[in-house]
């Protein structure tokens, strides 16, 4: 039985176990040191042993002189070497050097083995410290690691909900612009209708291809919608633009965001490692690669300037909605208006050209039965001067026939006399006759022109007429309403 303290025996005092007459082969040999870990001077997990427990076995018996074997003492000091002693006994040392060397040999022992328990206290002491700051400086680092991961947690969080927003702004901001682009192809229809019902208006003839109010409006509408277009055009490039801002903020965070998940789930690997783990490995020389980048103020102002750039991008997403949303109210406003007014000025116009046309046509038929009634009173002047005429033949035959009375037969009597009145009478009424059938025939001429005027005129106010109501107000009833021009639909 060993006593408690002192070293194991050195393993070359216990007799070697016999060599098998067998060598195992050697892929069998290299199969069981396969998956060993190479031996490492640093590691802890061989049993210490000190050096000084083999220096003993290093010193070799030896048959030289005594003094060569122990050359720290003098000559002097050796014991004499006594062949011969009274009843043969051979000794060295006397009986008080033996207590003496057992003495010394005790308080040695003892003070070797105070020694021994003061190094295992030490040694006990200094296990306890190690482990203690391994446990200190390990949790410290664990403290750290999860502090990262509460840190990464943190930023990911509010990457996400930025990125949500951010998400749903440019969502909006989309839909923003298929409303501009739908608006800005309704507007297309209203200018093309503005612009026909000008070029059918030049098909008016006469007298009523006039600059009216009706051409004046639609001159300022086709400037409205213009003006309407270019800047939804303006708009809409805009709107482009910062959908481009806003995909590129978008690109960020989700950069940012998978970088982020990344190092979660590192951090949050190296976080649950313990002593215990598998997989832990020796990596020699790994504290001395710094492949770091960033520090925490860096790391945490990174993530901070891509939210603030998407938060700014946001804001100005959301303004440049709510100003294009007051510019598609303001333009299809506008639109409208206008639309209205030229429809009120057509419709005032059309009312014109009817009652025009209404009064044309009561004139021409008033005319047409004037014209009748002058047709009908030349007749009648007509059969008046042949009556007329008839008398004076009678008249003037009956003054020839008694021009052939013999002598004094030829008498100017009263018969004659009145004779010859009645023949003045005749073409006195004859002429006036004749001047009331001229002028009769003039107003005839005169009103068959007036007839005239007033078809053509009829047939104008007709062409108007059917350009304005049939063909404009045709085309503009089809005009986009109010929700179109907006783009909800």
């Amino acid at each position: 039985m060993e006593l408690y303290g002192y070293p194991l025996k050195a393993k070359f005092n216990q007799p070697r176990p016999p060599p098998p007459k067998v060598l195992p082969a050697t892929s069998t040999v290299a199969a069981s040191y396969k998956n060993r870990i190479p031996y490492h001077p640093e590691s802890f997990s061989h049993p210490w042993m000190p050096n000084s427990y083999y220096k003993a076995a290093a010193l070799n018996p030896t048959l030289a002189p005594l003094t060569e074997s122990f050359p720290g003492l003098p000559p002097t000091q050796i014991i004499p070497f006594v062949s011969e002693r009274p009843n043969g006994v051979f000794t060295r040392h006397t009986l008080d050097d033996w207590h003496r060397f057992n003495m010394t040999n005790y308080k040695e022992s003892e003070t070797a083995r105070h020694n021994a328990e003061r190094l295992r206290a030490d040694l006990t002491r200094t296990i306890k410290d190690v482990y203690q700051q391994a446990k200190r400086t390990q949790g410290e680092s664990t403290k750290n690691l999860g502090e990262r991961v509460n840190d990464i947690e943190y930023w990911k969080s509010e990457l996400c909900i930025e990125l949500d927003a951010m998400i749903r702004e440019t969502n909006s901001l989309a839909d923003m612009q298929k409303r501009l682009e739908r608006a800005l192809a309704d507007t297309e229809g209203p200018f093309q209708v503005a612009h026909k019902c000008l070029l059918n208006r030049e098909k008016r003839m006469g007298i009523d291809l006039v600059h009216d109010d009706v051409e004046k409006q639609l001159i300022t509408e086709i400037k409205i919608i213009r003006s309407c277009r270019e800047r939804l055009q303006q708009c809409l490039d805009t709107v482009n633009s910062q959908l481009m801002c806003n995909k590129e903020a978008r690109q960020e965070l989700e950069k940012d965001l998978a970088d982020k998940q990344m190092g979660h789930h590192i951090d949050s690997k190296c976080y649950q490692l313990k002593n215990t783990s598998r997989g832990i490995h020796y990596f020699r020389g790994v504290e001395r690669i710094d492949a770091t980048i960033s520090v925490p103020e860096t790391w945490a102002r990174f993530t901070d300037n891509n939210i603030f750039r998407s938060q700014s991008a946001r804001a100005t997403s959301a303004k440049l909605r709510a100003s294009t949303e007051s510019l598609l109210m303001g333009t299809a406003d506008e639109m409208w208006r206008q639309f209205s007014k030229v429809n009120d000025a057509f419709t005032g116009r059309i009312t014109e050209i009817a009652n025009a046309k209404s009064k044309i046509q009561t004139h021409l038929a008033k005319t047409r039965q004037e014209i009748f009634q002058i047709e009908t009173k030349i007749q009648v002047i007509q059969k008046t001067i042949r009556d007329k005429e008839v008398q004076l033949k009678v008249a003037q035959t009956r003054l020839d026939e008694r021009t052939r009375r013999p002598n004094v037969e030829l008498c100017r009597d009263a018969a004659q006399l009145r004779l010859v009145n009645e023949v003045n009478e005749i073409n006195e009424t004859l002429r006036n006759l004749h001047q009331c059938l001229r002028a009769s025939e003039d107003m005839l001429q005169m009103l068959v022109s007036s007839k005239g005027v007033l078809e053509h005129d009829l047939v104008v106010k007709n062409n108007s007429l059917f350009i304005d109501q049939e063909r404009c107000m045709g085309m503009r009833k089809s005009y986009p309403s109010t929700v179109q021009i907006l783009g909800y639909v």
